[in-house]
Protein backbone atom coordinates (compact mmCIF):
# COMPACT_ATOMS: atom_id res chain seq x y z
CA UNK A 1 0.00 0.00 0.00
CA UNK A 2 1.91 2.96 -1.27
CA UNK A 3 0.94 5.31 2.61
CA UNK A 4 2.14 2.54 4.78
CA UNK A 5 0.35 1.38 7.87
CA UNK A 6 -1.59 3.82 10.16
CA UNK A 7 1.17 3.12 12.87
CA UNK A 8 4.02 4.49 10.53
CA UNK A 9 1.84 7.80 9.93
CA UNK A 10 0.62 8.32 13.27
CA UNK A 11 3.83 7.43 15.47
CA UNK A 12 7.04 7.99 12.71
CA UNK A 13 8.31 10.56 11.30
CA UNK A 14 8.49 14.33 12.23
CA UNK A 15 5.63 16.21 13.90
CA UNK A 16 4.86 18.47 10.82
CA UNK A 17 5.24 15.49 8.24
CA UNK A 18 2.47 14.41 10.64
CA UNK A 19 0.39 17.24 11.26
CA UNK A 20 -0.13 17.79 7.39
CA UNK A 21 -1.10 14.17 6.19
CA UNK A 22 -3.32 13.18 9.24
CA UNK A 23 -6.08 16.05 9.59
CA UNK A 24 -8.94 15.39 11.38
CA UNK A 25 -11.14 14.50 8.35
CA UNK A 26 -8.39 11.79 7.32
CA UNK A 27 -8.68 10.54 11.04
CA UNK A 28 -12.18 9.92 11.07
CA UNK A 29 -12.36 8.51 7.80
CA UNK A 30 -10.24 5.87 8.49
CA UNK A 31 -11.74 5.21 12.00
CA UNK A 32 -14.84 4.94 10.17
CA UNK A 33 -13.34 2.28 7.38
CA UNK A 34 -11.52 0.33 9.85
CA UNK A 35 -15.12 -0.03 11.75
CA UNK A 36 -16.92 -0.69 8.30
CA UNK A 37 -13.95 -3.66 7.79
CA UNK A 38 -14.28 -5.42 10.70
CA UNK A 39 -18.22 -5.45 10.43
CA UNK A 40 -17.93 -7.17 6.81
CA UNK A 41 -15.64 -9.62 8.76
CA UNK A 42 -18.12 -10.06 11.66
CA UNK A 43 -21.26 -10.31 9.98
CA UNK A 44 -21.70 -9.66 6.24
CA UNK A 45 -18.75 -12.13 4.99
CA UNK A 46 -20.18 -15.99 4.25
CA UNK A 47 -18.20 -16.82 7.26
CA UNK A 48 -18.00 -14.92 9.80
CA UNK A 49 -14.35 -13.95 10.51
CA UNK A 50 -12.65 -12.87 14.12
CA UNK A 51 -9.67 -10.60 12.77
CA UNK A 52 -7.98 -11.09 16.89
CA UNK A 53 -5.07 -8.54 15.69
CA UNK A 54 -6.38 -4.79 15.20
CA UNK A 55 -3.65 -2.35 15.98
CA UNK A 56 -2.51 0.38 13.79
CA UNK A 57 0.08 -1.79 12.39
CA UNK A 58 -2.97 -3.97 10.89
CA UNK A 59 -4.12 -1.16 9.03
CA UNK A 60 -2.79 -0.15 5.50
CA UNK A 61 -3.57 2.79 3.27
CA UNK A 62 -4.06 3.35 0.24
CA UNK A 63 -2.97 6.10 -2.17
CA UNK A 64 -6.39 8.05 -0.60
CA UNK A 65 -5.46 7.49 3.14
CA UNK A 66 -8.60 4.65 3.35
CA UNK A 67 -8.15 1.85 5.18
CA UNK A 68 -7.10 -1.61 4.47
CA UNK A 69 -7.34 -4.68 7.66
CA UNK A 70 -4.49 -6.94 6.95
CA UNK A 71 -2.49 -9.47 8.94
CA UNK A 72 -5.27 -12.50 9.25
CA UNK A 73 -2.75 -15.15 10.52
CA UNK A 74 -4.42 -14.95 14.14
CA UNK A 75 -7.90 -15.00 12.70
CA UNK A 76 -10.39 -16.89 13.24
CA UNK A 77 -13.35 -18.49 11.37
CA UNK A 78 -17.08 -17.99 13.82
CA UNK A 79 -19.71 -20.25 12.43
CA UNK A 80 -22.86 -19.04 12.14
CA UNK A 81 -24.33 -21.35 14.98
CA UNK A 82 -22.45 -20.22 17.81
CA UNK A 83 -20.54 -17.04 18.82
CA UNK A 84 -17.63 -18.15 21.36
CA UNK A 85 -13.85 -19.49 19.85
CA UNK A 86 -11.67 -20.76 22.07
CA UNK A 87 -7.69 -20.37 21.81
CA UNK A 88 -4.41 -20.59 22.53
CA UNK A 89 -3.01 -17.68 20.55
CA UNK A 90 -2.02 -14.20 21.71
CA UNK A 91 -2.46 -10.68 20.13
CA UNK A 92 -0.05 -7.66 20.39
CA UNK A 93 0.10 -6.25 23.98
CA UNK A 94 -2.02 -2.92 24.92
CA UNK A 95 -4.74 -4.42 22.31
CA UNK A 96 -6.00 -7.56 24.23
CA UNK A 97 -9.43 -7.64 25.68
CA UNK A 98 -9.82 -8.74 28.96
CA UNK A 99 -11.15 -11.82 28.54
CA UNK A 100 -8.11 -13.37 25.97
CA UNK A 101 -5.64 -12.30 28.93
CA UNK A 102 -8.18 -14.52 31.38
CA UNK A 103 -7.66 -17.55 28.96
CA UNK A 104 -11.51 -17.16 28.41
CA UNK A 105 -13.45 -18.10 24.93
CA UNK A 106 -13.29 -14.96 22.59
CA UNK A 107 -15.63 -13.56 20.74
CA UNK A 108 -15.87 -10.89 18.05
CA UNK A 109 -15.60 -8.29 20.47
CA UNK A 110 -12.11 -8.76 21.14
CA UNK A 111 -12.12 -6.70 17.83
CA UNK A 112 -14.38 -4.24 19.60
CA UNK A 113 -11.98 -4.04 22.23
CA UNK A 114 -8.79 -3.98 20.24
CA UNK A 115 -10.61 -1.19 17.64
CA UNK A 116 -11.66 1.01 20.48
CA UNK A 117 -7.88 0.87 21.63
CA UNK A 118 -6.94 1.50 18.19
CA UNK A 119 -9.71 4.70 17.56
CA UNK A 120 -7.69 6.60 20.75
CA UNK A 121 -4.66 6.68 19.37
CA UNK A 122 -6.16 7.56 15.67
CA UNK A 123 -8.09 10.69 17.57
CA UNK A 124 -4.41 11.25 19.92
CA UNK A 125 -1.91 10.44 17.89
CA UNK A 126 -0.09 8.62 21.01
CA UNK A 127 0.14 4.98 21.98
CA UNK A 128 -2.40 3.94 24.41
CA UNK A 129 0.55 2.40 26.93
CA UNK A 130 3.79 4.30 26.95
CA UNK A 131 5.86 4.00 30.05
CA UNK A 132 8.55 7.07 28.77
CA UNK A 133 5.97 9.88 29.39
CA UNK A 134 6.93 12.34 32.29
CA UNK A 135 3.58 12.50 33.66
CA UNK A 136 2.69 9.08 35.22
CA UNK A 137 -1.08 8.93 35.06
CA UNK A 138 -0.66 9.26 31.19
CA UNK A 139 1.32 5.84 31.20
CA UNK A 140 -1.99 4.24 30.49
CA UNK A 141 -3.82 6.60 28.15
CA UNK A 142 -7.99 5.27 28.29
CA UNK A 143 -8.42 6.20 32.12
CA UNK A 144 -6.56 10.38 31.79
CA UNK A 145 -9.10 10.40 28.38
CA UNK A 146 -11.79 9.32 30.40
CA UNK A 147 -11.54 11.75 33.01
CA UNK A 148 -11.17 14.63 30.50
CA UNK A 149 -14.02 14.08 28.62
CA UNK A 150 -16.10 14.13 32.34
CA UNK A 151 -14.41 17.08 32.77
CA UNK A 152 -14.92 18.71 29.36
CA UNK A 153 -11.51 18.92 28.42
CA UNK A 154 -11.64 17.66 24.64
CA UNK A 155 -9.60 20.10 23.17
CA UNK A 156 -6.38 18.47 25.94
CA UNK A 157 -7.04 14.55 23.91
CA UNK A 158 -6.52 15.24 20.18
CA UNK A 159 -2.78 15.49 18.82
CA UNK A 160 -1.45 19.11 19.02
CA UNK A 161 -1.63 20.56 15.22
CA UNK A 162 -4.64 18.84 14.77
CA UNK A 163 -7.18 20.42 17.15
CA UNK A 164 -7.32 23.74 15.72
CA UNK A 165 -9.50 22.30 12.92
CA UNK A 166 -11.22 19.74 14.45
CA UNK A 167 -15.09 19.18 15.18
CA UNK A 168 -14.63 18.97 19.30
CA UNK A 169 -18.43 17.46 19.41
CA UNK A 170 -17.30 14.91 16.90
CA UNK A 171 -14.23 14.17 18.95
CA UNK A 172 -15.89 13.97 22.24
CA UNK A 173 -18.66 11.07 20.29
CA UNK A 174 -15.37 9.66 19.28
CA UNK A 175 -14.29 9.23 22.41
CA UNK A 176 -17.39 7.79 23.77
CA UNK A 177 -17.15 5.31 21.32
CA UNK A 178 -13.92 4.50 21.77
CA UNK A 179 -14.50 4.20 25.85
CA UNK A 180 -17.75 1.82 25.23
CA UNK A 181 -15.21 -0.56 23.31
CA UNK A 182 -12.90 -0.78 25.83
CA UNK A 183 -15.16 -1.81 28.57
CA UNK A 184 -13.93 -4.51 30.94
CA UNK A 185 -17.09 -6.91 30.62
CA UNK A 186 -17.71 -8.00 26.85
CA UNK A 187 -21.71 -7.75 27.20
CA UNK A 188 -21.38 -4.27 27.44
CA UNK A 189 -19.26 -3.56 24.94
CA UNK A 190 -21.59 -2.49 21.43
CA UNK A 191 -21.01 -5.01 18.40
CA UNK A 192 -19.38 -3.34 15.47
CA UNK A 193 -22.70 -2.96 13.68
CA UNK A 194 -23.24 -0.46 16.44
CA UNK A 195 -20.36 1.25 16.10
CA UNK A 196 -20.73 1.50 12.76
CA UNK A 197 -23.97 2.94 13.54
CA UNK A 198 -22.46 5.43 16.46
CA UNK A 199 -19.65 6.90 13.72
CA UNK A 200 -22.29 6.87 10.90
CA UNK A 201 -24.23 9.32 13.62
CA UNK A 202 -27.52 7.03 13.29
CA UNK A 203 -26.97 6.12 16.63
CA UNK A 204 -26.02 8.91 19.65
CA UNK A 205 -23.43 7.29 21.77
CA UNK A 206 -23.91 6.93 25.42
CA UNK A 207 -21.36 7.85 28.18
CA UNK A 208 -19.97 4.90 29.96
Amino acid sequence: MPKGSLNSILFTGSSKSKRKVVDWKTRFEIALGTARGLLYLHEECRDHIIHCDVKPESILLDGDLSPNLVDFWLAKLVGRDFSHVPTTTRGTRGYLAPEWISGLPITPKVDVYSFGTTLLEIISGRRNLDLKVQDSSLFYFPPWLATQIQQGNTMNIVEEGVAEEANMEEVRSLCVVALLCIQEDEEVRPSMMQVVQMLEGKMEPQTP
